[in-house]
């Protein structure tokens, strides 16, 4: 079933008239006067359903999917100056047999190139420049390899930090960071373009944006926040230490950090290790408080609450609540089973039978099932899968922090008498551990140990909008609530920064910028303003929910732009409720390539047919111009898809591009995708 009939009618006549002189402006020449007129009056004259707004390529490509023009919103605007393009460097995919064989800048050279205001073509390689080259070879081994290893490719990219196929990115990074630096100290003197968009279809009508959507938070974030901005989770203890035996609790504060995955959290214990502590006669308390009721039903969304897109957000994430499980066939009809990261005080099976069958995907197959006290594998694993590994999710995040931290703990040599407690309430200051004697049973203040400071907001976003990672997505939402400096009141004292920080501490407080260290440190309460009475609430970042992280969001966009605010209920845009126009997202993404920190914001793009969730692109469309010069974010629901970035196109012109797919007819998103593969290659072509 298709939108009702009022959604898909064509624009009426005004608004194509508008649109239409929006085109018409540059053309304010004597001799173009009368063929403005003479389009003007067949607009006028014409029917409607007689007027094609979208270009040929695109209208072949609806129709293909037996979709209409109501059902989509496309916006394409020129951003920029070709003399000072601000988009990295365009990538060359050639096949293995043409490596050598000509220069890069040879290739791009013989590219046509089309006029946007005539729609011909021509060749202007004035505007070209040299291209990365990478091998399709190369970007066929790299997919190949992580495709076959696992079920849910982008979890294990965000989890195992596999590098990007791209090559020279950090060099790149380093350039385009001095080319923001110029800019930056020249912008006093800088003329602002402004440019009418080339192409306008129903850009105000909100749809669903599916993933598209994590290009909010994501920039709000890097523009309030800052590029080098870092999460600290900071350890406590209480009582005394004698030896390397704490008579007291250890205390974790979770900071709301998107990416502790397990083996940064095993580096956060080995720092209180090597602090002195190896055994504690207490319990370890993670208090979580940093975000308040964000748990979600796994269940809620598509029910299928064991995929790791589902899992719920939480002020100390750990590993984003996902198990990797790895299967090892042997000869005798059953198979090795090894987990990672190991859970304590929970039964996994150490090995499962085996059936003859196709592997596809494992994980389903294997019907997982999360009891009390032990992991269930309601079916045996095809053989064919041989070694292979898939993740699942563990349904509540504070049972599988604990059981992770209690595991890592022990892993290390390390003893526990109590218990491991995760928990969203403060820390009860009064409370002394059942074996407290003599000084230990005198209540006091936390003192503080270990401050362990996270990835920076650039590397974590480059995640979340390359892998398309919900859980951190929503995780750095939460944190604009709880880290943003309008709400942070009350500056940490000097007493804490003279609490024996380790060299690394020191190093890395040196590596972010000077208000990223003001917002670890700081604690608001605008409520009563009550001032901080212990050494553990000064280091506590402020209590956020999404109501109040959302009105954050709502409040920048005000601020900064000019269209109304998206209606966001989370981060990610897992969410059917959730609504953006395609002129919300051009405002966005054209507001962004003039800031400082565009240059963290466009790299954590996928790359057009080479990288990310859009390197399918050139399978799709095999001849597009767009491969190499397109870094866009994707997203994908049932009837949903949508793509929306940047293009450098062949005559130098930089591009906003944004497109939104919604139908209520039942259809596969993948079959309406190369319709905005056909946006991106008509853009690239300009």
């Amino acid at each position: 079933m298709r939108y009702p009939s009022r959604r898909r009618h064509y624009p009426t006549a005004a608004t194509k008239i508008t649109t239409l002189c929006r085109h018409l402006r540059p053309l304010n020449q004597p001799s173009k006067r009368l063929s403005r007129l003479a389009l003007l009056a067949a607009v006028i004259v014409a029917p409607i359903h007689a007027q094609a707004m979208l270009p040929a390529a695109i209208q072949k490509a609806l129709a293909r999917a037996d979709l209409t023009e109501a059902d989509i919103s496309i916006v394409i605007t020129p951003v920029g100056d070709k003399a000072a393009s601000r988009l990295p460097t365009p990538i060359q995919v050639i096949d293995s047999d043409e490596t050598g064989s000509q220069s890069a800048a040879t290739i791009v050279s013989e590219h046509p190139v089309t006029n946007a205001s005539t729609d011909t073509i021509s060749s202007d390689p004035s505007h070209q420049s040299a291209l990365v080259t990478i091998e399709q070879r190369t970007i066929e081994k790299h997919e190949r390899k992580i495709h076959a290893y696992t079920d849910d490719p982008y979890t294990y990219q965000s989890v195992e930090s596999i590098p990007t196929v791209i090559p020279n990115e950090s060099q790149h990074t380093l350039d385009q960071n001095a080319k923001a630096q110029d800019t930056e100290s020249n912008s006093k003197a800088s003329i602002k373009i402004s440019f009418s968009p080339l192409l306008d279809h129903q850009s105000d009508i909100p749809r669903t944006p599916a993933s598209t959507m994590k290009l909010v938070p994501s920039f709000i974030a890097l523009d309030t926040l800052g590029a080098d901005f870092v999460w600290y989770t900071r350890v406590y203890h209480t009582g005394i230490v004698i030896g390397n035996r704490l008579h007291g609790d250890l205390i974790i504060q979770g900071s709301g950090d998107p990416k502790m995955t397990h083996e940064r959290l095993k580096q956060l214990l080995y720092k209180v290790q090597a602090s002195g502590i190896r055994h504690i006669d207490g319990d370890i308390i993670i208090d979580s408080t940093v975000f308040n009721d964000v748990s979600k039903d796994p269940a809620a969304f598509d029910n299928s609450p064991l995929r790791p897109y589902n899992a719920s957000p939480d002020g100390f994430l750990v590993n984003f609540s996902t198990i990797g499980i790895k299967t090892y066939p042997q000869d005798n009809g059953q198979a090795n089973v090894t987990y990672k990261p190991r859970l304590a005080n929970y039964q996994l099976p150490a090995t499962i039978n085996t059936r003859a069958a196709s592997c596809g995907q494992a994980s389903y197959s294997l019907a997982p099932q999360w009891q009390n006290t032990q992991l269930v594998l309601n079916a045996n694993l095809p053989e064919s899968c041989g070694e292979h590994v898939f993740y699942v999710a563990y349904p509540n995040a504070k049972e599988f922090a604990a059981h992770v931290i209690a595991a890592k703990w022990q892993a290390l040599g390390n003893t526990l008498s109590g218990q491991v407690i995760s928990q969203e309430a403060p820390y009860d200051m009064t409370k002394t551990t059942k074996r407290a004697h003599g000084l230990t049973a005198i209540a006091m203040s936390p003192l503080p140990m270990v401050s362990y400071p996270s990835l920076n907001l650039t590397e974590q976003i480059h995640d979340i909008n390359h892998f398309s990672n919900n859980v951190m997505a929503e995780q750095m939402a939460l944190s604009i609530g709880a880290y943003d400096k309008e709400r942070l009141t009350q500056t940490i004292p000097a007493s804490i920064t003279a609490t024996s920080p380790s060299s690394h501490e020191v190093k890395a407080s040196n590596e972010v910028k000077a208000n990223n260290e003001v917002d670890s440190k700081v604690v608001a309460d605008k409520s009563n303003g009550k001032k901080a009475d212990s050494l553990y609430q000064f280091g506590k970042p402020a209590t956020t929910d999404y109501p109040a992280a959302l009105q954050t969001i709502n409040q920048w966009w005000q601020t900064n732009l000019s269209t109304p605010p998206p209606h966001l209920t989370n981060g990610s845009g897992l969410c059917r409720e959730c609504t953006i126009t395609a002129a919300n997202l051009s405002e966005l993404l054209t507001y962004a390539y003039s800031r400082p920190n565009f240059d963290a914001y466009v790299d954590s793009l996928g790359v057009a047919g080479v990288s990310g969730t859009i390197a399918a692109h050139s399978d799709r469309l095999p001849e597009s111009v767009a491969t190499g010069r397109a870094w866009i974010k994707t997203g994908t629901l049932n009837n949903v898809t949508s793509m929306a970035g940047y293009v450098k196109g062949l005559s130098g012109q930089d591009y906003v591009v944004v497109g939104i797919i919604n139908t209520d007819q039942a259809l596969n998103p993948y079959a309406a995708r190369p319709i905005l593969d056909a946006m991106l290659d008509w853009t690239a072509q300009r």
